[in-house]
């Protein structure tokens, strides 16, 4: 578990380290407009981008799941969305402790 929740920080630290000076450079108003844009151009680029949508709403359905489709489980469900691993990281470090290291509960969550 060690290992893995080293794994977490380290894509936690590079992607937000990444993100920063690209919000800086450019903002966020190109975000969306380019991300569908190269998917609707069916490009590499937009390729790339649906492969990548379709892991984060996986990663939204999962969440949502693993919280019983609960109010709260579909909050973080769309947090996982459009927050990507900086979220997801986040989520399973701090799940990781309140299940005492015990994968199967990361995983499945509770009462399963």
């Amino acid at each position: 578990m060690v290992v893995f929740r080293v794994v977490l920080i380290v894509l936690f630290a590079w992607v937000v380290g990444y993100t920063i000076p690209v919000l800086a450079e450019y903002g966020l108003a190109p975000l969306l407009p380019t991300f569908f844009g190269d998917m609707a151009a069916l490009t590499w680029p937009g390729q790339f981008n649906a492969d990548f949508f379709g892991f984060l709403l996986l990663s939204g359905i999962w969440v949502a799941w693993r919280n019983h489709f609960s109010p709260a489980g579909l909050a973080l469900a769309v947090l996982a969305v459009f927050g990507g691993i900086p979220f997801l990281t986040a989520y399973l470090f701090i799940m990781s402790f309140r299940v005492d290291g015990d994968l199967k509960a990361l995983i499945l969550g509770s009462g399963r």
